[in-house]
């Protein structure tokens, strides 16, 4: 890779036709992504793509001038200092937050390497050329806005809003309460049932601890192997399985941490059981209020399934161990 101090006048024209080349197809290729689900911000993506068309051929016609029809195959790839990122134009669906993101990174490095390559650049009119272009890129931020404040309205930009809530719901919390619910109301009766049956707090503390684990490795794959996304719109198979497995561990390792309390400690059963019980109600109460605020489920029917449901649940291994 060429150092960019190394980069002469051809060459660097060369690697900017390239890259306002790369960026009008890949905001060609975010309208064509979006364009079923947001078409205001398409419209927005194909006019940035005709500016960047504009800046590739103004450069194109200034190397013909400068240098002939023969452009060098140089690429901002095989210049040092360039950041290399992943694709993501090529991923389909993606969060449009995610998109606009990928654009503020790429006309940010456009406004610095035209500032830069303008103060390299000993050729008048190319350094001329090139600090116009510094220009245009560091305004492209009210450009962007201009376009957005046509293209997209207010109504527009709560559906997108809306739209990005559901995916987020989909993909990360469901799955996340799904598991949260699972770890802390299924380990909820081997746990105190262990507990009652051996006032041992150590013995009752591996219990819970195998549940938990055992109900996050079974819920990690059962999410995981549940779809693949594509039809449903849930994400990725590899993203929902870790975090509906991570957080049944968790939901279930909330409770059992408590009886970590050793058994040489005065009454440790009873402070175990004590503190496990506040932390087993403060579980039950966040998922309702996790369900009522993200999954549109009135407050207290949420109440009355979680919170009632694991009263059960804990009675029922309390019952179990007493017997």
């Amino acid at each position: 890779m060429k150092r960019f101090s190394q980069l002469d006048e051809r060459e660097i024209l060369a690697v900017a036709i390239d890259a306002e080349d790369d960026d009008r197809k890949v905001y060609l290729a975010f309208a064509e992504d979006l364009r079923a689900r947001y078409p205001g911000t398409a419209a927005m993506f194909e006019n940035m793509a005709k500016v960047e068309a504009s800046h590739h051929d103004t450069l194109l016609q200034k190397y013909h001038e400068k240098f002939g029809p023969d452009v060098l195959p140089i690429r901002r790839t095989d210049v040092r200092g360039f950041m290399k990122r992943r694709p993501v134009w090529l991923v389909r669906n993606l969060p449009i937050a995610k998109i606009r993101q990928e654009v503020e990174i790429r006309e940010e490095e456009s406004y610095g390497f035209y500032t830069k390559a303008a103060s390299q650049a000993k050729d008048p009119d190319v350094r001329k050329l090139l600090s116009d272009l510094a220009q245009v890129e560091k305004s492209h931020e009210i450009l962007a806005a201009d376009i957005e404040d046509e293209f997209l309205p207010k109504s527009e930009r709560d559906k997108e809003q809306g739209i990005d809530r559901r995916m987020f719901v989909l993909q990360y919390v469901q799955p996340g309460l799904a598991g949260l619910m699972d770890g802390s109301v299924s380990t909820l009766a081997p746990l105190f049932a262990a507990a009652f049956a051996t006032h041992n707090t150590w013995a009752t503390f591996l219990v819970g601890l195998a549940a938990s684990v055992g109900a996050g490795i079974s819920m990690a794959f059962a999410e995981a192997l549940s779809d693949d996304g594509a039809l449903s719109g849930r994400g990725s198979p590899w993203l929902r399985g870790p975090i509906c497995g991570i957080m049944t561990g968790l939901g279930g390792l909330g409770h059992t941490l408590p009886y970590l309390v050793p058994n040489s400690v005065p009454n440790a059963f009873l402070i175990a059981t004590a503190i496990s019980s506040f932390v087993v109600f403060v579980e039950l109460w966040l998922i309702a209020w996790v369900r009522a605020h993200y999954m549109d489920t009135p407050l207290l029917q949420a109440i009355f399934q979680i919170v009632l449901g694991g009263i059960i649940v804990l009675t029922a291994g309390i019952l179990i161990g007493n017997a």
